[in-house]
């Protein structure tokens, strides 16, 4: 290939994977004097600057701030506001009291209602909740303004519900699902959700049945930016993170549309959660899908939306989503088997292909696969070992998480072409086959075991077409191949970096194998270029310097804190008095109090308050006793009916407490209410730890237990009650953190707990 064709084939390739990634959402501007009847960035962001002044969790003072903002917004729209009050214990036995917010916007009809949904509590107990999920209550707050002032009168009702606690355990939902008169009106839902602060909204469905007129419909609301494939919600329902959709889709049978964003994930429920940090084209971005799919739903028949057939989707850059029936994915895998030995045979009979070549063929691909498929599997390991603080980054993404996932991308690359300069007497056509077997291998794979995957075969047709324009012409136009490889950068390449980012870089591996497989279907096009061995050397010269940047942004700073813990822990029973973190490796402000006197947690390994990840105490050592004010506990009843022990115990505070938790010891639980929510006999029977209860405290409100357990069974209790008072409280006097530390997120934090134990002979 001359020197100038490659150069160009080359910017093309560049061009098109930069824009597999521009084209995914909007460029936010300023737009605060735009027409009243379109949606305002700049409008949203003023309520996110009100809603995310500070933490505000259930149970904090800043909840019922933000609750009193988004009534008097809604009502300053024209809009009737009811409040919906009550407890809940969602599925993992999490109580709290929720506090929904609901308002309605009246239709012309009365056929099912259309429902925009997000929350409003911040998650416990450090995060301002800019994104999460104050991005989503102020998407519909300025969406459905825009949407009023346009005079639009819809045939549907539009059901508003910014619901509570969904931290905590999707508690708000499950409490409007079971208890409010609307919950059987709904015929879809819209929610607005994050787990970033930034990059593109994924739309992923839930539903029962099959998605085939969901995504129809979605196609014909045609929002500009869609970014949605059934691959990431096959990899979604694989995942324990649920949204508060969830619980309409399980409980209630009603299907709906998430909108998350899922970058910038090291800011995920921590104190940068900010107004500053939230990007404002991901911002942008929600309000791009809300402004159509608001028009487009709350005219259509919601009622017509279950399905019993499935359709495959992805977005593709110019094209915005493609979708075609389940029905298609064998016959197109049928499709390209026949393609591929159809060409193998035309190949064989013009001498063009040799059984010898081929096999060579197989050694560059494997080698790849298998380098860079290991690379990626100990990167994460790696660089924990290398950076012993990324441990203590419990989202698994670090700040500089996005120039090790470029670096390990180029790395692959440079393996790839390395391996296949090594091969480069092997003519084309011959290095061809192993990546379309190994393709169409993959495909058949997925087919069977992953459907949502299946439109890999897209990418893999055209590579087929470029096998054969390979066998039939010894200089096939490289524009032309440059064309045939678009479909695999434009469907693949975002996937390098959304697994993880999404999933953290422990999935490391995700993205150097996608970039071997993406290399694997340009090849027609790489195997053109004469000097692969140059390009493998500034491919690894792009890696080492991404490398570079990624250590010279290593430390902790201010912009990225490193994040700690603190707690103070008395055990009641026994008078004893601990220092325990759950940092790693400690900070200076951490070993004021956890220094060279610091021991092994095993003493208070079983005396952990439970945890996002189960996380364990790192570190403890002795601190002074301090006069923590144990909770009031009172029997109110013990008794014993038909061989069955009756128990009602109510826990009363006498400090402000925000967390209440109790576990039992090894035996059955038949019953258990608490606050007069029954927690299900599927939970008791399944309690791994045998957590029995954690009660997110309000108005430092009692905790009332009523057990039934066999007469013969000895019953213990251990209670736990957290403060996350513990930098305030006047007992002690903790320094604030330095501006380069945050508090760490999912466990708790900057608390006093107490630890007492009850027991029932």
């Amino acid at each position: 290939m001359k020197k100038t064709t490659s150069v160009l084939t080359l910017l093309l390739l560049i061009f098109a994977v930069y824009w597999s990634f521009k084209a995914l959402m909007p460029t936010y501007s300023p737009d605060a004097t735009s027409s009243d009847n379109s949606f305002s960035t700049d409008r949203a962001l003023t309520h996110i600057k009100e809603i995310s002044k500070e933490p505000h969790a259930v149970g904090f003072k800043g909840h019922q701030q933000v609750r009193t903002y988004i009534v008097n917004e809604l009502e300053k729209l024209g809009l009737e506001t009811t409040i919906q009050e009550g407890y809940t214990a969602g599925d993992w036995a999490n109580l709290c009291k929720a506090t929904n917010i609901l308002a309605k916007v009246k239709g012309t009809t009365n056929g099912k209602a259309l429902m925009l949904m997000s929350h409003y509590d911040s998650n416990p107990h450090s995060s301002f909740g800019a994104s999460d999920a104050g991005s989503g209550v102020a998407t519909i707050l300025e969406g459905l303004r825009a949407f009023l002032a346009a005079n639009e009168q819809p045939k549907n009702d539009i059901i508003v519900l910014i619901t509570d606690a969904e931290e905590l355990g999707l508690n708000g939902a499950q409490l409007f699902v079971k208890e409010h008169e609307w919950a059987k009106d709904v015929g879809l839902i819209l929610n607005f959700e994050a787990r970033g602060s930034g990059g593109p909204s994924f739309m992923l469905m839930e539903t029962n049945r099959g998605n085939a007129n969901l995504i129809k419909e979605f196609i014909k609301a045609n929002p500009e930016y869609p970014v949605a494939t059934s691959l990431a919600y096959s990899v979604y329902k694989m995942l324990p993170n649920d949204t508060d959709l969830t619980v309409f889709r399980e409980d209630a049978d009603i299907e709906g549309f998430n909108f998350a964003f899922i970058d910038d994930h090291y800011d995920y429920h921590t104190a940068l959660d900010t107004y500053d940090r939230l990007d404002r084209n991901t911002l942008a971005h929600q309000g791009s899908y809300l402004m159509p799919l608001l028009s487009h739903f709350s005219q259509s028949d919601l009622g017509q939306l279950k399905s019993l057939s499935d359709y495959v989707y992805f977005n593709v850059p110019f094209f915005k989503m493609v979708s075609y029936p389940f029905g298609w994915i064998w016959p197109m895998l049928l499709l390209a088997f026949i393609l591929f030995l159809a060409t193998l045979i035309i190949g064989f009979k013009k001498k063009v292909l040799n059984g010898k070549d081929i096999f060579k063929g197989f050694v560059p691909l494997l080698f790849s696969l298998l380098i860079n498929g290991i690379v990626g599997f100990y990167a994460w390991r790696s660089l924990k070992w290398l950076y012993p603080e990324y441990k203590d980054m419990l989202h698994g993404f670090t700040y500089n998480g996005h120039a090790y996932i470029f670096a390990f991308a180029f790395f692959a690359m440079g393996i790839c072409f390395y391996a296949y300069h090594k091969f480069k007497v092997v003519k084309t056509p011959n290095l061809l086959v192993a990546p379309i077997f190994i393709w169409l291998v993959i495909c058949t794979l997925v087919n069977e075991y992953l459907s949502g995957a299946a439109f890999f075969i897209v990418p893999v047709l055209a590579m087929l077409v470029a096998f054969y324009i390979s066998v039939h012409q010894k200089n096939p136009n490289a524009f032309l191949l440059v064309f045939l490889g678009i479909p695999a950068i434009f469907i693949l390449a975002p996937f390098v970096k959304m697994f993880p980012v999404g999933l953290g870089l422990k999935m490391m591996v995700t993205a150097t194998l996608f970039t071997t497989l993406i290399f694997f279907l340009l090849l027609p096009i790489f195997t053109r270029f004469r000097n692969k061995r140059g390009l493998a050397i500034f491919s690894f010269l792009l890696c080492v310097g991404f490398m570079v940047a990624a250590h010279m942004n290593s430390d902790f700073t201010e912009t990225s804190p490193k994040p700690t813990s603190l707690l103070y822990v008395l055990d009641t029973d026994s008078q004893t008095a601990n220092w325990a973190t759950y940092d790693q490796k400690l900070s200076d402000w951490t070993a004021q109090y956890i220094g060279d006197d610091k021991t092994d947690p095993a003493a208070l390994s079983n005396k952990t308050i439970s945890s996002k990840y189960g996380s364990g105490f790192s570190y403890i050592a002795e601190a002074p006793l301090k006069e923590i004010a144990k909770p009031l506990i009172e029997v109110s009843k013990d008794t014993v009916i038909n061989g069955n022990r009756q128990l009602e115990i109510c826990i009363t505070p006498k400090r402000n407490i925000n967390r209440l938790e109790i576990f039992n010891n090894q035996i059955d639980i038949k019953k258990a209410t608490v606050n007069g929510v029954a927690l299900s006999e599927y939970y008791l029977s399944q309690r791994g730890r045998k957590k029995l209860i954690t009660h997110y405290v309000s108005d430092n409100a009692y905790t009332e237990l009523e057990l039934e357990i066999d007469e013969k069974a000895d019953l213990e209790l251990t209670i736990y009650e957290a403060s996350n008072d513990l930098l305030e409280n006047n007992l002690f006097s903790i320094p604030q953190r330095p501006a380069d530390n945050i508090p760490m997120p999912f466990v708790l934090n900057d608390a006093i707990l107490t630890i007492q134990k009850l027991t029932f002979d």
